[in-house]
């Protein structure tokens, strides 16, 4: 790839990290090596919050620059994006986002470009969704009543033309689009269409959308569904032929495209293989594996234990008592992220300490809501005594919430020496979670303060989180399936660090012996349930044998987990994996194939 090109990255999350493609968007355009190799950075997306003010559009680290809504239209491109909203019927925001890397203190400042559609013109996109049938056979009157397939169908031919409008399509030079997900396909299969040869185009596969509504959805979750993908493949069977036809799910259908791009990027090494299981198209295509990369931050053993004892401070006001221990899990509540695992290891950890008098308390810091004023968290906190106890309904907790809360609350009754607390709230500081919380506590606390991070998902393409606490000295559990689990092994090999402990639930005991592929579709809850069990008393053991005990051991868990971080940032992904993967594709010559 010649030096210093254009890429535009197609996501959902332009302004806001959403998920964890905000931060890989942080940790690549923050790389020095991707600096070097990238001239300009564009992400380019869907306007959310289009009553939001002006200061308001591109979050609090960004800068509006044009903006024909809020009267902004002095910009050298003013005239240009003012012909895009007039012929298509759109209203764009132009501007720039700031991004900062604390590894490597580099700041950087990217141009973001925002497309309200919500009364976009339908002839260009229904011609769009014509070609999409003829050269890739997706079938867009199946989806016409989902919204979210139609938000990102309408953005693509006003994302390209909006490009042009700011010069950054080029037949000689292309630039180079970076579809997020299946929410950047649509444009991305647009660029593919484009007569004129101006994109390369690749599909950053963050996850497999198929497999992951088959695995949260069956009862057998992973347990099932890895077995049977493993034992299918080697068989010759797809997925189709396994769980029957796909093509009423939108996100298969534009999935099924990508194939049709320069490149695929896949996040982890299942990420990669339930691509190659969708079909023999897909078995034979080139796929560069991209691992997210973590953002490395120095510590020192007298840090850890002042940001433990915060939190152990933190847990006697609320509870009552002075833990010996931190256990944490922070992640979006989904079922996904197998937090009943947490609980099942835990209980297994209770009966232990329960015996040699040690205390623990578990800090799950989740919600699948907005961010709660700090005036409503004050009030829950003095009302009703949050976040130890709860209240059904907001502002307190969602509907899943409280089906998980229901869930901690017969934890804590049956427990003895470790109880669970739900922060349903995105922070971790005073303003975030209340005046009990120590005035100098902050977010880096909760991740330098704590002995295990817990993170033993069903489905999970990567999972940066469970493997933040590494550098800290913190023990990692995470389950088989999670994607950072092969990054660390192809750093490691077979022998795992003290610091990644894992819990794999995917392994058949012994009472499924030469299984077949009917008997592991029947793995139902309750043979889930007993191979749960039995991983979760093996998972215990193993974090009690990986405790340090000492300050020695601490600080040598410090020392192994930060030398093995730092071999996975962001700089080395980038120029290992991501750099090659962009040469690949800049340089693939596409036939143009028609479905």
């Amino acid at each position: 790839m010649r030096p210093r090109k254009t890429l535009v990255h197609v996501t959902h999350e332009a302004t806001r990290q959403i998920g964890g493609i905000g931060a890989v968007l942080r940790g690549l355009l923050t790389c020095r090596s991707y600096q070097a190799a990238v001239e300009r950075s564009i992400i380019i997306g869907p306007l959310f919050g289009a009553d939001d003010s002006t200061p308001e559009r591109l979050g609090s680290d960004g800068k509006v620059l044009y903006s024909s809504r809020d009267g902004l239209t002095e910009h050298p491109y003013a005239a240009a994006l003012a012909e895009v909203e007039r012929k298509f019927r759109v209203s764009v925001v132009y501007g720039r986002r700031t991004f900062y890397n604390r590894d490597t203190r580099i700041k950087t400042h990217t141009e973001v470009i925002l497309i309200d559609v919500t009364h976009a013109d339908l002839n260009p996109v229904n011609a769009l969704k014509a070609w999409m049938y003829e050269e890739f056979g997706i079938e867009s009157d199946r989806y016409e009543h989902d919204a979210d397939y139609q938000q990102y169908v309408k953005l693509a031919p006003a994302a390209l033309a909006t490009l042009h409008a700011v010069g950054a399509s080029d037949c000689e030079h292309p630039s180079i689009l970076i579809g997020h997900e299946y929410m950047g396909l649509p444009t991305i299969l647009a660029a593919v269409l484009d007569p004129l040869g101006r994109f390369k185009t690749i599909y950053y596969a963050h996850e497999v959308p198929t497999a992951r509504r088959l695995v949260e959805d069956h009862p057998g979750h992973d347990t099932m569904f890895y077995n049977i993908m493993n034992l299918a493949w080697r068989q010759k069977y797809y997925l189709p032929e396994i769980f029957g036809a796909q093509k009423h799910f939108f996100k298969y259908a534009l999935v099924s495209a990508a194939r049709y791009c320069d490149n695929i990027i896949a996040v982890g090494d299942n990420v990669v293989r339930e691509l190659r299981w969708r079909s023999p198209e897909f078995e034979s295509l080139p796929i560069d594996l991209v691992y997210n990369g973590l953002e490395k931050e120095e510590t020192t053993l007298p840090q850890k234990k002042s940001s433990k004892d915060k939190l152990r401070r933190y847990a006697q006001k609320l509870l009552g008592f002075t833990p010996d221990l931190i256990f944490t899990h922070i992640c979006r509540l989904t079922i996904s992220k197998g937090l009943w695992r947490d609980l099942r290891v835990l209980e297994h950890l209770d009966r232990r300490f329960q015996q040699d008098g040690r205390t623990a308390v578990f800090f799950l810091l989740s919600t699948d809501a907005p961010r709660r004023r700090r005036t409503t968290i004050y009030q829950m906190e003095q009302n009703w005594d949050w976040p130890v106890a709860h209240r059904e309904g907001l502002p307190d907790l969602s509907g899943a919430e409280a089906a998980f809360y229901a869930v901690i609350q017969a934890f804590n009754i049956r427990t003895r020496n470790i109880k669970a607390v739900l922060v349903n709230q995105f922070g971790w500081d005073r303003q975030s979670c209340g005046v009990r919380m120590p005035s100098d506590m902050e977010f880096a606390d909760l991740r330098r303060g704590t002995d295990v991070e817990f993170g033993q998902s069903i489905y999970e393409p990567f999972g940066i989180s469970q493997l933040e606490p590494l550098e800290w000295g913190g023990l990692c559990v995470v389950s088989s399936v999670c994607g950072c689990l092969g990054f660390v092994r192809s750093l490691t090999g077979s022998a795992l660090p003290a610091n990644v402990i894992v819990a794999d639930y995917t392994h058949l005991d012994g009472t499924f012996r030469n299984p077949d592929l009917k008997s592991l579709l029947e793995i139902d809850r309750p043979r889930r349930d007993i191979i749960e069990h039995r991983v979760a008393a093996q998972t215990a053991r193993t974090i009690l044998q990986n405790l340090p005990q000492t300050d020695a051991r601490t600080e040598a868990l410090i020392q192994k987990g930060a030398a093995l971080a730092g071999r996975m940032n962001w700089n080395v992904v980038c120029q290992k994996y991501f750099l090659p993967a962009l040469d690949r594709a800049y340089h693939n010559y596409r036939a143009r194939q028609t479905a």
